[in-house]
Order: structure tokens, then C-alpha cells, then sequence
């Protein structure tokens, strides 16, 4: 992909519909938050406390994602009354058009800030060069977006299976449905 190449509009991501997804560009994301932790507490016999404390949780992560271009934050409950579910977090790191580092060049630079204990790789998704971290319960991969214009990020995470799981192998699908639109 060059810079040459025109932007794409926007994405599309193939997320089973059983995972609860949080509109992170409205203002109406903090409700949306408060509706799934209020849904998985009545149901499963969550004390209040930890009620709390997940939404307090999700709350950050959704608020630091923003700081970071936060568009999307999907969320699917593994086991009944856990303490956090598996998730899913999409954000865009734009940069000015033909400025963006191919993966070759940022998977060096990743590897390094991220340190020995994740597995960096360069591929290629459907919907271009991809630079995947995979640790035992995080999965990202930073797609190279058409144009040169940065990066889409799709951040998995996934506590209490682990990214070598069913539930990892499902991230890893949902990630190689992205195209560009």
C-alpha cells in the first residue's frame, strides 16, 4: 500500500453479535458502559462492589482509548460473574498522508517497546500489511491503512482464556475480517 492510494472511508469488522459494542465517538458511550455492566451484574448475582469495580475498569480503558483515537470498545462476558470480559478495542492512529512507517519499519520499534515477553510478527491481513503483538491474554494488530495515513488499531483482550484459546482463535478471525470500505 502506497500513499498514492486513496483513503478509505471508513472499515468494516465482522464482530459476532453477541458481543456488546460501545460507540466510543458519542457522547452516550459512558451509558452504554453502565448498560452492559448493569445487564451481566442482575443476571449473574455480581455483588455491588464488583459491580463497581468493572465499571470502573471499563470506564478507564474506554476513557484512555479515547486519548488514543477510540472509536469502537466490544465487549463479550467468557464465564458468568468474571471479573472482565474479553474485549475489544478499535481506535485510529492517524498520521499526516505517506508519514505512517510501513510494517517492516514499526515492528522493530514495537518489539522493542513492548519488551521480551510478546511475540511480534509483520503480516498480511486482507485488509493489508499488519504488525500483530500477541502476549498471553492481549492480541493487537496495528493494520497499515491504504493512503499512508496510519494505522487502524484492533486491541484483544482476553483474561481469562488467554490469546491461546477458542476465544484467541476468535479474535484472531474477527481480526482478518477487517476491510476497508
Amino acid at each position: 500500500m502506497t500513499a498514492t492510494e486513496p483513503a478509505p472511508s471508513d472499515y468494516r469488522l465482522l464482530v459476532p453479535r453477541d458481543w456488546f459494542r460501545v460507540d466510543l465517538t458519542h457522547e452516550r458511550w459512558r451509558r452504554q458502559l453502565k448498560t452492559f455492566v448493569d445487564k451481566e451484574s442482575e443476571g449473574n448475582r455480581v455483588p455491588a462492589e464488583a459491580a463497581r469495580s468493572l465499571w470502573t475498569t471499563l470506564r478507564n480503558a474506554a476513557e484512555g482509548s479515547l486519548a488514543q483515537g477510540g472509536l469502537e470498545f466490544f465487549l463479550k462476558t467468557e464465564s458468568p460473574g468474571s471479573a472482565l470480559p474479553a474485549s475489544l478495542l478499535v481506535s485510529l492512529a492517524a498520521t499526516p498522508r505517506g508519514l505512517a512507517p510501513t510494517p517492516a519499519d514499526f515492528a522493530p520499534e514495537l518489539a522493542r517497546r513492548l519488551g521480551p515477553e510478546a511475540e511480534v510478527d509483520v503480516l498480511t491481513l486482507p485488509a493489508g500489511g499488519t504488525v500483530r503483538a500477541v502476549g498471553k491474554t492481549a492480541m493487537d494488530f496495528h493494520v497499515h491503512m491504504p493512503g499512508g495515513i496510519g494505522y487502524l488499531h484492533l486491541a484483544f483482550s482476553v483474561p481469562l482464556s488467554g490469546t491461546e484459546s477458542p476465544m484467541g482463535d476468535l479474535c484472531d478471525a474477527i481480526a482478518h475480517s477487517l476491510r476497508w470500505v
